[in-house]
């Protein structure tokens, strides 16, 4: 299997303070992947790195052999990968079909004229992008909610409305960003069938951060571990659980 992202020597800076140091990773292609650490250690500053929202102070980032350090959010999005966050972050005005219709902006294919004159080119892409999103809700049985405020909804359905948002990107890798934080007992475990089954059904690279052991344990196959922007380890599961220096810097002791 080819590594579908890799990253080399990746450090960065904010000002004076040194938030990564010398990170490196490969995902496979068709992986679930995980990376771990104590808060504050560097994992979302890494996704941001990735997705474009920082540009690495050193090193480099390639997406399918294509380095995209510089590349903009939108363009590394029309790259294929999509994102969800550690904090929600719907448009809580607008309703969950049109947070899965804004997803497509990038592939809209018309222009302001196109808008303005409304266009058959306009029409056509307007009425393809909501059939998709109808289509992509009923896959995750959101239908029901489709016209309804995310504000209005349950965290966990909010989480998955945000998931289905990311897919609508038609992504060949998903990143989540502690997709279980704040949900129930009851709701974690209905996430890791959820995980799960996307992964299979779209045929994706996953690479998730998350602090549910349960999640990243079950799910994962290769594991990195990072702590005040150093990587400490890398491996599987068994590897990972049985690791002094993972245990003493995250896990402790009987933690999993």
């Amino acid at each position: 299997m080819s590594a579908y992202l890799e990253i080399k020597s990746l450090t960065h800076r904010f000002g004076g303070l040194q938030a990564l140091t010398d990170i490196n990773l490969k995902l496979e292609k068709g992986s679930i992947s995980g990376l771990i650490g104590p808060n504050g250690a560097g994992k979302t500053t890494v996704f941001n790195l990735v997705s474009g929202f920082y540009n690495p102070s050193e090193g480099d980032i390639f997406v399918a052999g294509k380095r995209i350090n510089g590349m903009k959010p939108h363009e590394i999005a029309a790259m294929k990968i999509g994102r969800t966050f550690q904090n929600i972050r719907l448009w809580s005005e607008m309703t969950v079909l049109d947070n899965i219709r804004i997803a497509q902006h990038y592939q809209l294919g018309y222009g302001a004229a196109d808008v303005f004159f409304h266009t058959r080119r306009y029409k056509e892409r307007e009425a393809a992008i909501s059939k998709s999103a109808a289509e992509l809700l009923d896959v995750f049985k959101l239908s029901e909610v489709a016209e309804e405020y995310p504000k209005n909804l349950p965290y966990g359905i909010q989480r998955r409305v945000e998931i289905a948002r990311a897919l609508s990107l038609q992504p060949d890798l998903l990143m989540l960003d502690e997709p279980a934080a704040g949900l129930s007992t009851s709701d974690v475990a209905d996430l890791i069938e959820y995980i799960r089954w996307i992964h299979q059904k779209f045929s994706l690279t996953i690479w998730m951060i998350e602090h549910q052991m349960e999640v990243i344990m079950t799910l994962c196959k290769d594991i990195k571990v990072i702590d005040f922007g150093h990587e400490i380890a890398q491996g599987a599961p068994d590897e990972i659980r049985s690791n002094p220096v993972v245990i003493k810097a995250y896990l402790g002791d009987g933690t999993i």
